[in-house]
């Protein structure tokens, strides 16, 4: 995953009525706004000076230049003066990279004692920016606005999230998910139509035979092997089971030869997110949990039981989070703690969830699956540690893709756990376990979510902006009568919005 080589550009709105001295004040200005930003705001991307535009063509020559720049993910558009907004159409039909419309003005305090006409025309950014968000209402595009002092902390972070999820966005129009076997027999939640999912959300699903992969594990040296079974040795606490001359030592060594494959097999393919299925292991030792727990540590997504679309999303997380503190795994809801005023959901999944949201060092042990019907398979166990997270999820709906996304508060686990051989997360979804589990399933919500301590709802409502997709969030306001209209008014809109 990379970050620094990708840029914004600032692109700042005015026209030719002012005249010349005007108009080199207002380069001047935006011009320092860019360099302060990009020296002291700690924005997670570069932001780039464009030059003032003053008509329909160099906007239109802007947004084209912004499309065709690879670097290019985003753009911040301000409007220091008035700006006629009609000049914006064209360009704005164009522009196909998420957009950002900073509402600030470059003085903070109005200069009462010198105040004339000539700067108020200057900095008329409470008249022009309300010109420019009318014509983007107008024309229902999915905007984000940060609205205040641009020197302002609470501006610049709504930037710094914006500004993730559109390097994110970006990060999917090349995203290839790799499917090793298909989904599980008969399963709805995590299937969907594949090609609505391209054209919408922009990642290639492909299917690949587990037996493309077993030919690549057979091909592992043992060179390749004892190296990757020195970095178990060093990174993780091995059970005496696992440990060189242990009894199960044998699973841990196939583990290392089937991750040194897969690491082959996605980036000779450049695949940046992976789905597994325990009905589909031909030709394969055991089910590859370890190896996937370290991919999702690396970056790549990851859905179990062949959930693409988990697998996107964790992939679409990994990116907006990178460099922030806190993980991000794949995780699936498993039982309930419903004792009376601790209800809770306890969060595992069969081997795969990521090291990221570890609490300390991860132990590798070697346990039974009980399912799959291969070796038991290596696994890192670990628990996650206390603190506010987020749950998401995608779902196709038929006429729209759904995205759920729930607030929850981690917590300990009332005693340990000796007996459950995977990581896991204890969790109080908000507003209360009843509610969020009986407004999640009035969503139709997945089983399996992308989960992050590093995230929050900001990033997934701005996501499905970009995304044009439907956002349900869930949280401590969450009422099911409130929620029960939401999804029904969402309904409406979205199919008035197919016609």
């Amino acid at each position: 995953m990379k970050i620094s080589n990708k840029k914004i550009w600032f692109v700042t709105g005015s026209q030719d009525l002012y005249g010349d001295d005007v108009l080199r004040q207002v380069a001047e200005d935006a011009g320092k706004m860019v360099d302060e930003l990009n020296a002291k705001a700690g924005l997670p991307l570069e932001i780039v000076w464009k030059p003032t535009v003053r008509s329909s063509e160099e906007i239109l020559n802007t947004c084209v230049g912004a499309n065709s720049a690879a670097d290019c993910v985003g753009i911040i558009t301000w409007m220091h003066t008035f700006s006629p907004a009609k000049m914006w159409i064209g360009g704005l039909k164009v522009l196909a990279k998420p957009l950002l419309h900073l509402h600030t003005q470059f003085n903070r305090e109005i200069p009462w004692g010198e105040i004339d006409m000539d700067f108020m025309n200057l900095n008329q950014s409470a008249h022009g920016d309300r010109e420019f968000g009318h014509i983007v209402s107008r024309m229902r595009l999915g905007v984000k606005v940060a609205a205040g002092y641009w020197q302002d902390r609470d501006v610049q972070d709504r930037m710094a999230v914006w500004m993730r999820v559109a390097n994110a966005w970006d990060d999917a129009r090349d995203m290839k998910v790799a499917r090793f076997g298909d989904n599980m027999n008969n399963v709805a939640v995590t299937d969907g139509d594949k090609v609505e999912a391209e054209l919408r959300l922009g990642y290639h699903v492909d299917y690949y035979p587990i037996g493309d992969l077993a030919a690549y594990v057979e091909k592992v040296t043992e060179a390749r092997i004892r190296d990757m079974l020195a970095v178990y040795d060093k990174e993780y606490l091995l059970a005496p089971n696992a440990r060189e001359g242990g009894k199960d030592r044998k699973s841990v060594v196939e583990a290392a030869r089937t991750e040194v494959a897969m690491r082959a097999f996605l980036t000779e393919r450049k695949i940046k997110a992976i789905t597994t299925n325990f009905d589909a292991l031909h030709g394969l030792h055991q089910l590859p949990g370890l190896a996937c727990q370290r991919l999702m540590a690396d970056g790549y997504g990851f859905g179990g039981e062949g959930d693409w679309k988990t697998a996107a999303l964790l992939r679409t997380m990994k990116v907006m989070a990178l460099g922030l503190k806190g993980g991000t795994s794949f995780m699936e809801d498993y039982t309930y703690h419903m004792k009376q005023g601790k209800m809770s959901a306890l969060q595992a999944h069969m081997l795969e969830v990521c090291p990221s949201i570890a609490e300390s060092k991860p132990k590798l042990e070697v346990h039974p699956l009980g399912i799959g019907g291969k070796a038991d398979p290596a696994r890192l166990v670990f628990n996650t540690p206390p603190g506010p997270g987020v749950a998401a999820t995608v779902v196709d709906m038929g006429n729209r893709f759904r995205m759920i996304v729930n607030e929850v508060e981690v917590i300990s686990t009332e005693s340990p756990l000796p007996k459950l051989p995977v990581a896991q997360a204890l969790w109080i979804p908000q507003p209360d376990l009843q509610t969020s589990a009986h407004a999640w399933i009035l969503a139709g919500g997945t089983h399996h979510t992308g989960f992050s301590m590093a995230l929050t709802p900001e990033y997934f409502e701005d996501y499905a902006e970009i995304a044009g997709i439907e956002y349900l969030p869930i949280d401590k306001r969450t009422t099911i009568r409130d929620f029960k209209r939401d999804i029904r008014v969402n309904e409406v809109y979205y199919m008035l919005k197919k016609q």
